[in-house]
């Protein structure tokens, strides 16, 4: 190995293992290590500049074909996706503007009213919420808001929120797997690899359509007596604060519906028009913000600005890795170790994503291995989609094992402890680990009679 190469692995595991103990926050450590990148590997060990451009990528921001060309983002160059970090901005932005109009809140009362309040219909109908929302907003936001008022109709309807809220939390991953805006690791998969919103529906989200229904199955045999004990208990549900009690702002409800709907419409139908999803994603936002009025510096101080710079060091770090050939070489090794077999490469790809998912964040590993499939799919001779639905699925399902594999774990287990229902490892693997292996063999069961 070249000394490149070397301080290109140093920086990249020490960004690992500082991102796993926890201890500074996550943005903090990418950026350090980014700059590390950019000053040790590229100026001291390659003195290469070039490299160090090409890793920024900010002169793709200024061409055509970022914002309009079907397709395009899968030409970009290694480094920063700047095309991810404008449409997840974007994407934050219209889902802070939908939540300061009540939209989440009625729409889960909504539901509630729907199914009379009744436990059971009431566990299944949030499931499903869950994963559907999941397939268009970030599943952070979704757990956040159905884990705050899964506690207060539990209060109200005197049953155990625990069942609900881990069974919500396994369905917004899995939503967040069957479209490329569910989950950042699909975000990054579709605009490095210039796949649209449909090839995901029609591949990974076939994938999850079918393991939701298993899903379902699954959590509801689980918590069965939890869900007759509470179906049991009678409660008056006349007292029940109507749905619409939650909307703050009647036209800017309407408004949110609109962009919302708007937004859902651009991302289908983008592979046909052309317009990337920077472009959406710009758009989006300018539009948000333009109907927030004078509550738009409010609405753009709750933006995570913390992921996005995440997002932008993480990038430059694992250029670093592409840069000096380090990739390849771990390429080389999957290939060496199947020995060509596309079903050996498809096992490996999937099950390392959903091990290493479990326990570190699926965002840095999904990065990472873009370029190792792309580069396995050239020296194999193998079709790239189907590496990268196997490492969709993996990333997506595996870190849903643990409270720490995904945010949205964390985030819903946190709701439920300041709730005073405290969610330990042991309670939370119990359910989710057994339902994540069974997701993981069903994608990768699939992924072989229908790519093999």
């Amino acid at each position: 190995m070249t000394v490149a190469q070397i301080l290109a692995v140093i920086i990249f595991v020490a960004m690992f293992l500082l991102i796993v103990l926890d201890k500074i926050e996550r943005q903090y450590v990418t950026l350090l290590c980014a700059l590390l990148t950019l000053i040790l590997v590229f100026g001291v060990a390659m003195h290469s500049w070039d490299a160090a451009a090409e890793t920024l990528n900010l002169r793709s921001i200024f061409t055509l074909e970022f914002w309009y060309a079907a397709g395009a983002e899968g030409d970009s160059s290694s480094g920063i996706n700047w095309a991810t970090i404008i449409f997840i901005a974007g994407m934050m932005i219209m889902v802070e503007g939908m939540a300061s109009v009540g939209f989440f809140r009625w729409l889960c009362m909504r539901l509630a009213k729907l199914v009379h309040y009744k436990p059971i219909p009431l566990f299944i109908a949030f499931m499903i919420m869950s994963a559907f929302l999941a397939m268009f907003i970030d599943s952070i936001t979704v757990i956040l808001f159905l884990a705050v008022v899964t506690v207060e109709l539990a209060k109200l309807l005197k049953f155990d929120p625990v069942p609900m809220i881990l069974s919500e939390i396994f369905c917004a991953n899995l939503g967040g797997s069957a479209t490329m805006c569910g989950d950042p690791p699909n975000i990054i998969i579709g605009t490095s690899l210039g796949y649209s919103f449909t090839d995901f529906v029609t591949n990974t989200g076939l994938i999850a359509g079918i393991s939701l229904i298993l899903v379902v199955a699954y959590f509801f045999f689980m918590f069965r007596k939890d869900l007759k004990k509470a179906e049991s208990a009678g409660v008056d549900t006349s007292s029940m604060p109507d749905p619409k009690e939650a909307i703050t702002h009647k036209g800017g409800f309407a408004v949110s519906c609109v962009i919302f709907g708007c937004a859902v419409i651009l991302l289908v139908t983008h592979a046909q028009t052309g317009l990337t999803v920077a472009f959406i994603g710009a758009v989006i936002a300018v539009v948000t913000m333009l109907a927030s009025g004078k509550h738009t510096i409010e609405l753009l101080k709750k933006v995570d600005y913390k992921t996005l710079l995440f997002f932008i060091g993480l990038f430059v770090v694992v250029g670093g890795l592409e840069q000096t050939g380090i990739l390849e070489i771990i390429a080389g090794l999957i290939g060496e170790i199947s020995g060509g077999n596309l079903k050996v490469m498809i096992a490996i790809i999937i099950w390392i994503s959903a091990i290493a998912s479990a326990f570190v964040d699926n965002i840095p590993f999904a990065a990472t291995m873009i370029p190792v499939i792309k580069s396995l799919a050239v020296t194999a001779g193998v079709d790239l989609s189907t590496l990268a639905w196997a490492l969709s699925m993996g990333t997506d399902i595996g870190g849903s094992a643990t409270p720490i594999g995904a945010s949205a774990n964390v985030v819903g287990t946190s709701v439920a402890a300041k709730s005073g229902y405290a969610i330990g490892w042991g309670k939370y693997c119990k359910t989710a680990a057994p339902a994540t292996i069974i997701v993981v063999t069903v994608s990768m069961l699939i992924i072989f009679i229908r790519y093999c």
